[in-house]
């Protein structure tokens, strides 16, 4: 089995991009995988932290033996997405112990989230996540900057925080923070913003959001490494296909999903309503908002 790393590089190449579908929900994990293995393309299905507490995702543990109902490999795997050091309430994770289950389950690639840590702390936090995880044999990425969104109350204008830029990732900071950390994908901040995922906020539809190109190009010049975008629900479609040519190879998908899930079993009370939903929004962003029909054979090739 080609590791996950390789193929996100293969991809950052190639000019493609891996998708990562989040799943507050159990259910949905089975027709995200369906809709990638249709499609001819990969994927992976993700888990964060907080879709176990503020969703129904359950645990790693829970994710991870739903997944292996359905899995094929070739097409999709697992990914441990934000696992923070502080959390979107201000409190302290136990961090290493959630990565460290992770890794032990089988994940194939996890996340340490240390942007809300001062510098020099979010280097240190990483790095030890990167060595572990490299031990394991799996890639790790890590983010750097302020992807704002799944803090408690409004955030801040949106308009006001992309004219700004602020929280953007800093372009010194982040050539520096992966050659201390050896992370593999570098989460950045370029005017992205998560879904909301407390209140009455996550019910609403995301702000239709862009993305500095010009800055992203700079921080794809000075990292050298696959980036990654998160809350790509909502982001105008010209944005994306800029995005994946300046450097970014992975783009996470949350919102757009979860409220189709959560909208369709509102409205029928039927669970394989809500998972034939997720089917079709998911084949339809495979095929056409990414336009990734047919390329699964495009990241085969194993780097020498």
């Amino acid at each position: 089995m080609i590791n996950s790393g390789v193929i996100v590089r293969n991809a950052w190449r190639a000019g493609l991009v891996v998708p990562a579908f989040n799943v507050p929900y159990l259910p949905m994990i089975e027709p995200i995988i369906r809709a990638v293995c249709d499609a001819d393309c990969f994927a992976f299905v993700a888990t964060a932290r907080l879709e176990w507490y503020k969703f129904d995702a359950k645990s790693a543990k829970a994710v991870f033996e739903t997944y292996k109902k359905y899995e094929n490999t070739r097409y999709v795997r697992l990914h441990l997405d934000h696992v923070p050091v502080i959390d979107e309430d201000g409190q302290r994770v136990d961090y290493v112990r959630d990565i460290s289950e992770a890794l032990q389950l089988g994940y194939h690639s996890v996340m340490v989230d240390g942007s809300r840590l001062p510098l020099e702390e979010n280097i240190q936090a990483t790095a030890q996540i990167a060595e572990m995880a490299h031990q394991a044999g799996v890639p790790c990425e890590a983010e750097l900057g302020a992807v704002f969104g799944h803090e408690a109350g409004p955030p801040p204008p949106y308009e006001e925080l992309f004219a700004t830029g602020k929280g953007f990732t800093d372009v010194e900071e982040a050539a520096r923070f992966v050659k201390e950390t050896a992370c593999d994908w570098l989460s950045v901040a370029v005017g992205n913003i998560h879904g909301a995922v407390s209140g009455a906020l996550r019910d609403k539809p995301k702000v239709t959001a862009k993305i500095n190109i010009d800055h992203l190009r700079r921080l794809r010049d000075a990292t050298g490494v696959p980036l990654v975008l998160h809350g790509g629900s909502g982001i105008d479609r010209t944005y994306v296909r800029e995005a994946i040519r300046n450097g970014i190879a992975k783009i996470n998908i949350g919102t757009e999903i979860r409220q189709v899930y959560e909208n369709a079993l509102r409205q029928t009370g039927d669970l394989n309503a809500a998972q034939d939903a997720v089917y079709e929004r998911t084949l339809w962003m495979l095929r056409e908002y990414f336009e990734l029909s047919g390329t699964r054979s495009a990241l085969d090739v194993v780097e020498s």
